[in-house]
């Protein structure tokens, strides 16, 4: 593979030492990852609430202001996807088997077991579960996403640089990034989206293994896992063979197909007007208490500070590992489209779509748990199917979510092969199929071995480990790309007050 570059061997290198760690000594492993997980979350847990809500005021700056009607490419270009496309593209890599998997017992949980504020199981703890969710899943976690994926797309399509997190930086350093800091850079954005992959595949894996367990009676066990893990794997390189032009946008608009009629049939079928009023009041608490939410730390309730370290810490850690690759796949599918279009695409609508998810299984679940089925006692992983089993069409609706859950596996994957190719290949858009298909097989391999040890948990961990250098590279990200757009708008004139006009004085 003479067209990869150094970062694939560096990064390759490190997550073949990382995985031999996991499996000689599993515990030592997870412990020590568990220990500096837990110090990043104790000690800069008010760092990552500011530098989140920083992002999303960056993103709202940037769409409103003259900055908006920069273009993603040349000025003459449009967009290469259709607009129902590219956000099944972005939505499917962004978020898609998270909402499957989190989509029934999230709310169940901030309701039932572990409530933000309010007794469990009361009715404002019932209010308080979609709030906190929507916080979870909403603004804050694709302006994550759209930080990454704007910079990108600017530097790439507008500026000609190569897609690398690195060029995004040149402004601020120059040529230093092209050499051995860039790539420093750039090992970094690899091994956190390979990390996260790998979870991800893992975690994919056991919701399949639980949702057959429930329908079927088949044993959850490794070699089940390993199966699924090896058939999926088969298929998303057979996807990633054909490229995005075919493979990932075909799966991504199937997935949004999939995702429709299985939300659709759940909302007609399970609590409609506790679904529909519990959407629109949620969405008024979250939009009237997310300056709250969003700077809110708990420094003199121990219990509730442990709450927000294990939800919104750890969410905010978990997108920031996930922007590299999230943010590369997005910025690929976004050539063409305006800023002010890229924001309202990438920000507003999945944050929407993600609130309306939640309200239809979250209020489903709910409403399960208060008529006297307790929910509590099951893994997440099986908690939506045991909740299909309590209304009408439960069996139709348990096999559309796993054939779902089965096409965002593989859709992930598949975006995930992209990513990694591209950045082990100095930016290519078209890595070859060669270098796809080895991270694949790398993401499986680290996947089934860490399944085999346990060692998920751990690997979880050194994902948020991941996150915290990457976010002082978003902070540079954010400041390098408004320094080029903010003298791009002056050159093209894009005035943010209009200029006065000039009155002539009055001849007397």
């Amino acid at each position: 593979m003479k067209s990869v570059s150094k970062v694939f061997w560096i990064t390759i290198s490190i997550v073949l030492a990382a995985t031999i760690y996991a499996i000689v000594a599993p515990s030592s492993f997870e412990q020590s990852t568990e220990n500096i997980q837990g110090f990043i979350s104790t000690s800069f847990g008010w760092y990552y609430l500011i530098l989140v809500t920083i992002m999303v005021i960056f993103c709202f700056i940037l769409a409103i202001t003259p900055i908006g009607q920069i273009r993603l490419g040349k000025p003459d270009e449009r967009p290469e996807y259709s607009t129902g496309s590219w956000f099944a593209m972005l939505f499917s890599a962004g978020m898609g088997i998270g909402l499957v998997f989190w989509g029934a017992s999230e709310p169940l949980l901030h309701y039932a077991a572990s409530p933000p504020l309010a007794e469990a199981g009361s009715d404002q703890a019932l209010k308080d579960s979609m709030q906190y969710t929507f916080f979870h899943w909403g603004l804050h976690a694709w302006a994550i996403y759209a930080v990454v994926a704007l910079s990108l797309a600017y530097f790439k399509f507008r500026k000609g640089e190569p897609g690398l997190i690195s060029a995004t930086l040149i402004p601020l350093f120059g040529e230093k990034m092209r050499g051995g800091l860039g790539t420093l850079v750039d090992v970094l954005a690899v091994f956190a989206t390979v990390v996260g992959v790998a979870t991800t595949l893992g975690f994919g894996a056991i919701q399949i293994n639980g949702g057959l367990n429930y329908l079927f009676g088949l044993e959850i066990d490794f070699w089940v896992q390993t199966v699924i893990i090896a058939v999926v794997t088969v298929l998303f390189m057979i996807s990633a063979w054909t490229g995005i032009s075919k493979g990932i946008r075909y799966l991504s608009n199937t997935n949004m197909i999939l995702a429709i009629a299985l939300l659709v049939i759940m909302l007609i079928i399970g609590p409609t007007m506790l679904i529909l009023n519990l959407f629109t009041n949620s969405l008024g608490s979250y939009a009237q208490n997310l300056l709250e939410m969003s700077f809110r730390i708990a420094p003199l309730d121990v219990g509730n500070r442990d709450w927000i370290n294990g939800w919104t810490i750890f969410y905010w850690a978990w997108w920031i590992s996930w922007s590299p690759f999230v943010g590369i796949f997005i910025a690929r599918v976004s050539r063409g489209r305006t800023i002010r279009e890229f924001m309202a695409g990438v920000l507003l609508l999945p944050s929407i779509v993600s609130f309306l998810w939640f309200s239809v299984f979250g209020a489903s679940s709910i409403n399960v748990q208060r008529m006297g089925t307790d929910l509590t006692g099951l893994d997440p992983e099986q908690l939506l199917f045991a909740v299909f089993n309590e209304y009408q069409l439960g069996a139709l609706l348990s096999v559309i979510a796993i054939v779902l859950i089965s096409t965002f596996f593989i859709t992930s994957a598949d975006s995930a092969t992209f990513v990694l190719g591209m950045q082990t290949t100095y930016g290519s858009l078209t890595p070859s199929n060669s270098v796809k298909l080895t991270w694949g097989l790398a993401q499986s391999t680290v996947a089934v071995i860490l399944l085999s040890t346990n060692g998920l948990q751990a690997l979880q961990n050194a994902l948020i480990i991941a996150a915290f250098p990457f976010s002082f590279i978003m902070i540079l990200m954010m400041i390098s790309t408004y320094k080029s757009l903010n003298q791009e708008r002056k050159d093209l004139g894009l005035m943010i007050t209009p200029k006065k006009k000039q009155t002539k004085p009055d001849s007397k």
